[in-house]
């Protein structure tokens, strides 16, 4: 539900890999994929995947899992439009940025809905082309539902890592995207580039080290060294325009709000100073309101 360019990535190894996948996304895309397939570009393969595609919510029906990969700002809406066609054992993996997201879609569904961390850089190269420019894994809940399908994952090729604290990963993956995702989007440059830049580094450390401390006010344990973790992008994904570059790039809202944003509102409330979080935020509104 959400075919953009992370649900068509998972959703097409998935399809690649023998399982009935249904994407479900805009017209240009799945007329695309119905007519050609999928055109699935990754770091160690291009193949041309058949699999089903709809532009409607109804395609849901009769799913035993629905990958929501819709962008944080539409969570609400999207989980509205396919809530009358989810079957009553269906589950709900949330792959989306964001911290909250799963909790927000359970409050419209009443199907169970689990959060997944994402760690992958992927593009829309075209209707029904996605290209994959690094990593890929997932990190479920160990003893969750949504650990069953695991096996399916791991043959389809995508690594699961599973976890105790998914809490803590969807935070580490809140962290590393309010240290890229602003800058990558104001300088319209990849991840590699961008860290080469002068004082980007220690804007990014100041904007770790205040995701880190509201994390700490909201009882949130970090699993990994977030400092680490963040420099490790540039290497691993160098060629990665941040999804809130690429929005700006095509004239869509970004998913700011629920980013440095969050930060912002989290570190207000909590009564944590969060001035370069707020920074960054307001100057990514700025610029969605200039390409408005």
């Amino acid at each position: 539900m959400g075919a953009g360019a992370v649900g068509s990535y998972y959703g097409g190894m998935l399809a690649r890999s023998g399982q009935e996948v249904t994407l479900i996304g805009r017209p240009l895309h799945v007329d695309a994929v119905r007519r050609d397939g999928l055109d699935l570009d990754t770091q160690a393969f291009r193949e041309r995947v058949a699999m089903q595609a709809n532009t409607e919510a109804s395609a849901v029906r009769d799913a035993d899992l629905v990958l929501f990969c819709v962008k944080s700002n539409a969570t609400e809406a999207a989980g509205a439009a396919m809530a009358p066609h989810l079957s009553s054992d269906v589950l709900v993996l949330s792959l989306q940025n964001g911290v909250d997201n799963a909790e927000r879609l359970q409050a419209v569904l009443a199907q169970p809905v689990e959060p997944a961390a994402v760690y992958v850089a992927v593009e829309m190269a075209g209707p029904g082309h996605v290209r994959h420019h690094g990593r890929g894994e997932l990190v479920l809940g160990r003893g969750m539902r949504g650990a069953r399908f695991a096996d399916a994952f791991r043959a389809a090729g995508i690594a699961i890592d599973l976890s105790d604290n998914v809490v803590g990963a969807l935070w580490s993956k809140l962290i590393v995207n309010c240290a890229y995702n602003a800058l990558s989007a104001i300088a319209n440059l990849p991840y590699g580039r961008l860290v080469q830049s002068d004082g980007v580094e220690a804007v990014m450390r100041d904007v770790v080290d205040e995701c880190l401390t509201v994390a700490q006010a909201a009882g949130v344990t970090i699993p990994d060294d977030a400092w680490e973790v963040v420099r490790g992008i540039a290497t691993t994904m160098p060629s990665q325009l941040s999804s809130t570059a690429q929005d700006l790039a095509r004239g869509k809202p970004s998913e700011i709000d629920h980013l440095n944003g969050f930060v912002v509102r989290k570190g207000e409330a909590l009564g944590v100073a969060v001035a370069v979080n707020r920074v960054l935020w307001a100057l990514v509104k700025l610029l969605e309101a200039r390409s408005g």
